[in-house]
């Protein structure tokens, strides 16, 4: 089983000084999982962060996303050797795969292999997929062995509960890490939500948080304001009812928020 942090901080779609000074509030705060990835071209902040907060390394775990360019074994460990250099540090705690790209020419067999000699060569702790369908995630199983797969990393929320993905993960003992769960703040607006955080006196965003880490999941949500990464982290004690999970339950919608062309697999 991995050991990955039920609650981290996101880093998508934050740029420059912005994700420098999210990632040293969230640290302040008490985060101590960060999420990032290549293709979102600030792990250089993100490690300038880190280092600007004066929490230790080993206090930490980072996590980043192999982007699809990198996948060719002779590209994955130089391009993961350069975000060790972005964020200064000489491993990370857990690299993924970011999408399986199935037509971008590179077999899952080769970046998955490339991906488990990253780890064998302490680049990396744990090794893991985002994005992969239940067809590509046994592929993957196949190439590396499902207890090397420490988590899929996959779009998950209110909208978009994927359980049958979910189940097929959960028997097979890989980790569900949820991304989205606010649904880009859509889920914030929605009533059934309101009206669970009106009666735990909390936010629509520590509902959506608390029902994901109720699950059993990972979540890394993101924010710019320091108010907002501080109520996040209280969706870690907010308890729900069971009849608040069943009326979250029943919101489900398939109300995908991402499924880029090229990139992304045929969803379950």
């Amino acid at each position: 089983m991995s050991n990955i942090p039920s609650f981290g901080l996101g880093t998508f779609r934050l740029q420059g000084q912005v994700v420098v000074d999210s990632v040293r509030n969230g640290l302040e705060l008490g985060y101590r999982c960060i999420d990032t990835a290549q293709i979102y071209g600030n792990e250089a902040e993100v490690g300038q962060g880190i280092a600007e907060s004066g929490v230790a390394r080993d206090a930490l775990f980072l996590t980043t996303k192999i982007w699809v360019d990198n996948y060719a074994r002779a590209r994955l460990i130089p391009s993961l050797k350069d975000s060790l250099a972005k964020l200064r540090t000489d491993h990370v705690d857990l690299t993924l795969i970011h999408w399986p790209a199935p037509d971008n020419g590179v077999a899952l067999d080769e970046f998955m292999s490339a991906l488990a000699e990253a780890k064998a060569a302490g680049l990396t702790r744990q090794i893991g997929i985002s994005n992969f369908n239940i067809e590509l995630t046994k592929q993957a199983i196949s190439a590396v062995g499902k207890s090397e797969i420490a988590t899929n990393q996959i779009e998950l929320s209110p909208y978009l509960q994927n359980r049958k993905l979910v189940e097929f993960l959960q028997g097979q003992d890989i980790h569900v890490t949820s991304y989205m769960t606010l649904a880009y703040g859509k889920v914030l607006k929605d009533p059934v939500i309101g009206a669970i955080a009106d009666r735990h006196r909390a936010t629509p965003a520590q509902v959506a948080l608390a029902w994901a880490l109720q699950l059993g999941y990972s979540v890394i949500p993101s924010s710019t304001k320091r108010e907002n990464l501080c109520s996040n982290l209280l969706a870690q004690s907010l308890q729900l009812t069971e009849e608040d999970m069943a009326q979250i339950a029943a919101l489900e919608r398939n109300g995908r928020e991402v499924s880029p062309a090229g990139l992304a697999p045929v969803w379950d």
